[in-house]
């Protein structure tokens, strides 16, 4: 396959995973790890590296424009990053001691576990402001987006539990460049109490954050090829664009099954494929 080939493929598949990632806050790495692995034969690490980038440029895609229409929740974003960034640090630096095969399973597994909770999870997207969580509160957590029919409020509850759920997610981050969307939006929308429209476009405001943090290890131990990270890159953003212009008429039941459905998929294809030491 000629290099002029090969990157437009990459930009093709790119593309896609930038849509996906934005649309439902996954940031585009649980896709690009396993189309450059499994379809393109990319060494594992060098496939987190070019996901990374192409997480930074998901969140920079998607975020201003969730920002501006006030779906995000940049308190929550901001306090969570905390824990998150030195999560990411610390599987950054974990990442070359651990091998391929086995990287390939713990992605999988993780996925796996995403999604099943996911699926097991079937909340009303209706939050009552009055069930507010009294750490929360102090902290100014609490917040609302844009409805069909107006402002929708909702409080944060149970934030020592997402704080710990995210530097889980933050050192998945950094082990997996997947930019751990899969688990911020489950940490938002299970434990913290987010509406899933919320979660998904804080996500994509907290994942650029996250993956730079790891990006740096990455790039200082060579893992990060800047031909393969270019049509990742593009394609990632372009696809973040077109993701974050409709998200606001999607309905939250079809965003969640997206999510799950992409979760599964991937998921067994990297547990396979991980297991058998195909990668």
């Amino acid at each position: 396959m000629n290099i002029s080939l090969f990157s437009a493929l990459v930009f093709g598949g790119s593309l896609l995973a930038g849509f996906l990632g934005s649309l439902t806050g996954l940031g585009g790495g649980v896709v690009i790890v396993p189309l450059l692995t499994l379809a393109f034969g990319v060494d594992f690490r060098y496939a987190v590296g070019a996901s990374l980038v192409s997480v930074i440029a998901t969140s920079s895609g998607a975020a201003a424009a969730y920002v501006r229409e006030g779906y995000s929740n940049i308190r929550v974003g901001l306090f969570l990053e905390i824990a998150t960034s030195a999560g990411a640090l610390a599987g950054a630096g974990l990442a070359t001691r651990v091998s391929t095969s086995a990287l390939a399973v713990i992605f999988g597994l993780v996925l796996l576990y995403s999604a099943l909770s996911s699926t097991e999870h079937k909340p009303s997207d209706t939050h009552d402001p009055a069930s507010r969580d009294g750490l929360g509160a102090k902290l100014r957590l609490n917040g609302e987006y844009p409805g069909s029919s107006g402002s929708v409020a909702y409080a944060v509850r149970r934030v020592p539990l997402g704080f710990s759920m995210m530097a889980v997610a933050g050192a998945l981050s950094g082990l997996l460049g997947i930019g751990s969307g899969a688990l911020k939006v489950l940490a938002m929308d299970r434990a913290m109490g987010l509406p899933f429209k919320v979660s998904t476009t804080t996500s994509n405001f907290m994942i650029g954050v996250t993956a730079a943090a790891s990006a740096g290890v990455y790039l200082s131990r060579g893992y990060i090829e800047p031909g393969l990270v270019m049509p990742v890159m593009l394609g990632v953003l372009g696809g973040a664009f077109a993701g974050s212009r409709l998200l606001a008429r999607a309905r939250a039941s079809s965003l969640r099954n997206l999510f799950r459905a992409v979760l599964l998929v991937l998921a067994v294809e990297m547990i396979y494929n991980g297991w058998t030491h195909r990668i």
